[in-house]
């Protein structure tokens, strides 16, 4: 993967520079309840003024649908953004036109503009070439460092890109140069995590990863079906039955490919889901009664997996393994991304995470910070684990 950065870029002095950054932080009664994606944005933000920008930051947030609505203006973030940065930012009622233009002509070198929600024209989701043609006129270069709206064909995320000299900035480079150490490019054996519940909203994932994994480890919901498939007893566990036959195609591909597929050999059932509830530890295929739900991977399932983790060089996370959510059924995926964050602090592997859940889940095993990189992206990190082309990342490749 060979893309331009913010390295490559000469002559910023004077110049203006427009930053896609990904704003669309939880709000709760007009203020930010965590500020995580402001943060992200500061290395990128500060490189730029340092080489004499004016930086003006394109974001959205919410789903407004071309329309103005008040209650999703960026405008509360404003105040977040100048404690974190150290500096005044300004804010422009509009992204486009005479306002934005007056706001940045007023702007000092150095001085930072947030921009209104993108998202309040429809041109931006339409990725409307005269709409983005408008937020070109308001700057010189272009710099993505939005990974996580990467996978969508916006104005802002790849029209722009096409009338700008554009670059990565620094979120987005980690975020990609991390994927491609994970998946691109490999330090092999690799090794894959992927749970959560549905095998069918991860059936793109599976095909591509048994292509190129020497391992893959199911867990959740999903491993429910493939035990399932294979005739074992699940009694009343979630799983999508009618995806049987899938499943064993995928396993019958992973074979054919070489990826060994690690499912559970034992597992945690209980017939309640909630905090404490009585569990046991089952051998899978033992018989089950309709009540009984398989919640987690029971313990010789997680040491099976972190021997596997011991003899890999790489591993991409996605989905937790039991429902982490309510313990004692957190067990499983808690003593797993322990043992793959150690394994990463002693420079043993490379471990890559990704996904809403997963983030939560790391989080909630005390192990996030750990892990090489964990990728806050959602859609956009899944669809590149899909192997699918992220329009905003194609758009600063080097042709």
């Amino acid at each position: 993967m060979s893309f331009r950065t913010l390295d490559d870029a000469k002559d910023l002095a004077g110049k203006t520079a427009l930053v896609r950054v990904d704003f669309n932080v939880p709000m709760e009664g007009g203020k930010v309840t965590e500020d995580t994606r402001l943060r992200v944005a500061l290395p990128t933000i500060q490189k730029l003024r340092d080489a004499g920008s004016k930086v003006a930051l394109l974001a959205h947030f919410d789903r407004p649908k071309g329309q103005r609505v008040p209650s999703m203006s960026l405008q509360p973030v404003v105040d977040d953004l100048e404690r974190l940065l150290g500096a005044p930012v300004r804010f422009a009622n509009d992204c486009v036109g005479d306002e934005a233009k007056a706001v940045l002509a007023d702007l000092d070198t150095g001085g930072v503009v947030l921009l209104e929600n993108v998202r309040f024209h429809a041109g931006e989701e339409k990725n409307d070439p005269a709409f983005a043609a408008q937020l070109a006129e308001l700057g010189d270069v272009y710099v993505n460092d939005a990974f996580s709206a990467a996978h969508r064909a916006h104005a802002s995320t790849e029209g722009l890109a096409r009338l700008l000299p554009a670059y990565a900035g620094a979120s987005m480079r980690r975020e990609l140069e991390a994927l491609d150490a994970a998946l691109g490019n490999p330090q092999k054996p690799v090794i894959g995590i992927v749970g959560g519940s549905k095998v069918s909203t991860k059936l793109d994932l599976l095909q591509n990863l048994v292509g190129k994994l020497d391992k893959l480890a199911i867990g959740g919901g999903m491993a429910n079906t493939f035990l399932y498939a294979q005739g074992v007893e699940i009694g009343g566990s979630l799983a999508e039955k009618d995806m049987a036959g899938t499943a064993l195609a995928i396993m019958e591909e992973a074979k054919a490919k070489g990826c060994e597929l690690l499912l559970p050999v034992d597992v945690i059932v209980a017939v309640e889901v909630k905090p404490g509830a009585e569990a046991r530890t089952v051998k899978a295929g033992e018989t089950l009664s309709a009540d009984d739900k398989i919640l987690d991977a029971g313990p010789e399932t997680v040491a099976r997996l972190n021997a596997a983790m011991d003899g890999s060089k790489t591993l991409i996370w996605n989905g937790p393994l039991g429902v982490f959510e309510v313990p004692p059924f957190d067990a499983a995926t808690v003593a797993a991304a322990k043992h793959a964050a150690e394994l990463a602090k002693a420079g043993k592997i490379v471990a890559v995470a990704g996904g809403g859940d997963t983030v939560a889940a790391l989080h909630h095993a005390g192990t996030a910070g750990d892990m090489t990189f964990v990728s806050t992206a959602g859609g956009a990190f899944l669809e590149w684990m899909e192997g699918k082309a992220l329009p905003g990342v194609e758009a600063l490749q080097v042709k």
